[in-house]
Formats: C-alpha cells, sequence, structure tokens
C-alpha cells in the first residue's frame, strides 16, 4: 500500500510487518541516507527483527517510486555498518547478531550535532528541565528490543 502526501511516501507492510518508511523527497537530506535511518529507526524500535526479510532493491524502487541505484546504495551502507546482509540468491536480511560499534568520528559529530540542538532548545525558550523531559520521551519512543524484553 502506497500513500503519497504532501511530498513524503510511506510503505506500509514492508517485510511482511508494519514497517513504514518515512522518505522526505523535499528534504535535503539524501534519500538513500534517510532510508538508512528510518530502517534504522524500525529495526531499535523492533518494528523488524532480527531475520526478518527486507524488499528486493527492485521492490523497494517500485514501492517508493525511488531509483533502484538510491535503494541499492542505502542497502550497501547498512550492510557496511553490519545491519543488514545479503545472502546471494536468498534476498536481503536484518543481520541477526548486530553489535553496536563505536565509531569516533560519528560519535563526535554526534556530540557537534546534540550540541547544536540544545542550542537550538535554549533560543526556542524551553528550561533544562522540559529539554531533558523531551529526550527522555523519545529515548522511550525508541525503546531497544532488549529493552523491550
Amino acid at each position: 500500500m502506497l500513500c503519497v502526501l504532501v511530498g513524503i511516501v510511506q510503505l506500509k507492510h514492508v517485510a511482511g510487518g508494519d514497517a513504514v518508511f518515512n522518505i522526505d523527497q523535499r528534504s535535503s537530506t539524501p534519500i538513500y541516507l534517510q532510508l538508512v535511518q528510518v530502517i534504522k529507526e524500525a529495526i531499535l524500535k523492533g518494528i523488524l527483527q532480527p531475520g526478518d526479510k527486507l524488499p528486493s532493491v527492485r521492490e523497494l524502487s517500485v514501492q517508493l517510486t525511488i531509483n533502484p541505484n538510491t535503494i541499492q546504495k542505502s542497502y550497501q551502507e547498512l550492510e557496511r555498518q553490519k545491519v543488514i546482509e545479503t545472502l546471494r540468491g536468498k534476498g536481503t536480511f536484518v543481520t541477526m547478531h548486530y553489535q553496536p560499534s563505536k565509531d569516533e568520528d560519528k560519535l563526535n559529530l554526534l556530540k557537534e550535532n546534540l550540541k547544536n540542538l540544545l542550542v537550538e532548545a535554549h533560543y526556542l525558550g524551553l528550561t533544562r528541565d522540559t529539554t531533558i523531559h523531551l529526550v527522555r520521551q523519545l529515548l522511550d519512543e525508541l525503546k531497544t528490543r532488549e529493552e523491550n524484553s
């Protein structure tokens, strides 16, 4: 089922589940990175489970009306991060034994982005307590599979 609302593409029932891929084609973030992010978020929320089969590049390309090369680039990035794995002749699956790894460059970028968000929160008039509440609320929303078990 494909719905297009104000440039946002939502794909429901991916991989036989209730995964929803939101891709904003008007965003300044490249589409392949948006797809990487939504797949990682779906895994984090437990919508996609270890071992779940992802749609083929061609299937997802048709369903999202996105160039197959863009889908392939997303899948390659997720494979590089060991979030998914492709088994020749069988398909692409969420990795069974994913282990998060610390990447110092990404950690520094994350800290910088977080700092920028905190500055923005300050200029929006949010108090420290309100900001902490928002962060906790988002963390609860993104509970990992381990926390849900």
